[in-house]
């Protein structure tokens, strides 16, 4: 079938391009028929969808639309009765959401239903029956049973047909807000003598193409000598009774005369016909007129209620009113909260305004009792932020430290406006990634240790430490012998450092004689990517041991033979 596309684009500033695109589709579509190509109409890249984890959020678990996120297409899940869907109302419409992440997206679809002429008018009844007093007046009027057919428009009920029409012809209205009438008026003298029993049939019929109807007989009694009917003190009744009202609570009160006498002049109130939704709600008592509650009245389901009433004497004749009962809401509901996307975990250093939660709150109440306001708890780096009627975003509005603080537990309260208020809250647990923005740190700004000299190599000489405040591997610290030199001599060849514990070790034995302290710096670098660094120098003094024997230097000996003079 030919679908009409409805393409609205707008951008609000959040990070996120948020979009609004409506379709009109008909209803009873099968399963799998294209509803739209929303990644074209959105201008989304098929790529995008599957890297946002595109999904559609319908806020509740109705879910009539499915999205193809290899064709970028909206298709039908389930078959859609727009009867069962949206009763009367018009138009029609499926509301729900496209959601992306990585950034975080969220656009808006309106899918109207249209409507097929599917049903045939019904009557609620198998047939009418009258008792009609063969000195009923001409114009007499007599209320009959209306049709009912679910479609809306042009395929909704149209017109109705009676036959014969010896006796009696046919008066219907049908005005917006006023409802339907259909009457039965007695254009011809009855005359029980002549004929006693009458059958007429009464045809609706709707405006499709084909044209659907259903039809009803009307039985009619005449009886004798009745020439007064009924009549109401009001053809409109108003009333208004708030919603959760107690059982056998009084809505109205409607009143009629008879200017008859004994059994032809006694009146019997009765319910004519109502909405379906009021059928089990309200009755009448036949003998007062006193129309009192007798089900559950929910505001959130109907906001008002149309009763006809029917007062008919024992002779047979009848008039009717209508009621028109308003329900007055009051706070009985509670915000419901919502998560529409989450993540868990956020790096320390994400920049101000980052989309961490998104969040839709409903308060079915009407007025103030249905608006929220929703808050978060103080003193935390986050705000709450409405980026559309019923929907928040929880996003980051300055610097976050995991050193400081490594998780946070959200409150979120929404609270309506009613008198008193309602809320609900819900905890939102936040876990702060660690980012590699700490350096290592020594104990000491520098260090000094000795060694006595003649040690054995691989000798333990000192430990040098230093700690990272970040987390893991960017925490995890190494120790580096920096490059240097002694008296010309590689510091390595001297020393070596063990790179897990910062043990300084003797490569080689030490002379004191030849060198009697030097300077090494350590390095200490954490696992981050990029590492971050940090060095420290340690003095080592070679410690003197007694290991040389005196030597005389001066004077110097000369070599002689034995005491006395040689001969010649």
């Amino acid at each position: 079938m030919a679908r009409q596309v409805l393409l609205v684009i707008w951008f609000l500033s959040l990070g996120s391009a948020l979009g609004q695109v409506s379709y009109s589709i008909p209803e009873e579509m099968a399963k799998g028929s294209l509803v739209g190509n929303i990644a074209q109409d959105l201008g989304l890249d098929l790529k995008r969808l599957k890297s946002g984890k595109a999904r559609i959020y319908t806020g509740d678990s109705t879910e009539y639309i499915e999205l193809n996120k290899d064709r970028g297409v909206l298709l039908i899940k389930e078959r859609i009765d727009r009867e069962a869907l949206c009763g009367q109302t018009t138009p029609c419409a499926l509301h729900l959401q496209i959601i992306l992440e990585n950034p975080m997206d969220f656009y808006s679809i309106t899918i109207e239903i249209t409507d097929m002429n599917d049903n045939a008018p019904s009557f609620e009844k198998g047939r009418i029956s009258f008792r009609i007093s063969e000195s009923a007046i001409l114009g007499s009027k007599f209320m009959l049973y209306p049709a009912i057919d679910p479609d809306v428009g042009i395929n909704g009920l149209q017109t109705y047909t009676l036959n014969p029409t010896d006796n009696f012809n046919l008066k219907f209205r049908n005005k917006p807000g006023d409802g339907q009438n259909v009457e039965m008026v007695l254009q011809r003298p009855l005359d029980r003598e002549k004929q006693q029993n009458i059958i007429l049939v009464l045809k609706a019929f709707d405006g499709g193409d084909p044209q659907l109807s259903g039809s009803i007989e009307i039985h009619i009694t005449v009886l004798d000598v009745n020439d007064n009917a009924p009549v109401f003190t009001k053809s409109v009744y108003k009333a208004t009774v708030t919603e959760n009202a107690p059982k056998d609570t009084i809505v109205s009160t409607v009143s009629a005369t008879d200017a008859d006498e004994g059994i032809n002049g006694k009146i019997e109130y009765s319910i004519a016909s109502m909405q379906d939704n009021a059928r089990h709600i309200f009755d009448i008592n036949k003998e007062n007129g006193q129309v009192s509650v007798v089900g559950k009245i929910d505001f959130e389901k109907a906001r008002n209620y149309e009763i006809r009433v029917q007062a008919s004497d024992h002779g047979g004749l009848t008039d009717s009113c209508k009621i028109i009962v308003d329900v007055l809401d009051i706070n009985d509901n509670k915000p419901v909260i919502d998560i529409v996307s989450k993540t868990n975990v956020i790096a320390e250093n994400s920049p101000s305004d980052t989309v961490v939660i998104m969040i839709n709150v409903q308060d079915p109440d009407s007025g103030e009792n249905g608006k929220v306001q929703c808050s978060i708890n103080e003193n935390i780096p986050f705000s709450l932020k409405s980026v559309k009627t019923n929907f928040f975003s929880l996003v980051t509005d300055s610097d976050l430290d995991r050193e400081k603080e490594s998780n946070y537990n959200i409150s979120v309260t929404c609270t309506d406006e009613g008198v008193p208020s309602l809320s609900s809250s819900i905890i939102l647990c936040l876990q702060i990634s660690d980012v590699n923005d700490n350096a290592p740190v020594f104990e000491k700004s520098s260090y000094e240790t000795s060694v006595q000299e003649n040690n054995t190599p691989g000798l333990s000489i000192f430990t040098v430490s230093a700690s990272d405040a970040d987390f893991n591997q960017n925490a995890r610290v190494s120790y580096i012998l920096e490059d240097s030199s002694v008296n010309g001599v590689p510091v390595s060849s001297l020393v070596s450092v063990s790179a897990d514990s910062g043990v300084i070790h003797a490569v080689r034995s030490f002379d004191y004689e030849q060198i009697k302290y030097f300077h090494v710096r350590v390095k200490a670098q954490d696992g981050g990517s990029p590492p971050l660094s940090s060095n420290v120098s340690v003095k080592i003094i070679i410690q003197d041991h007694n290991d040389n024997a005196p030597q005389v230097l001066y004077p110097v000996h000369a070599s002689f033979g034995r005491c006395g003079l040689s001969g010649h």
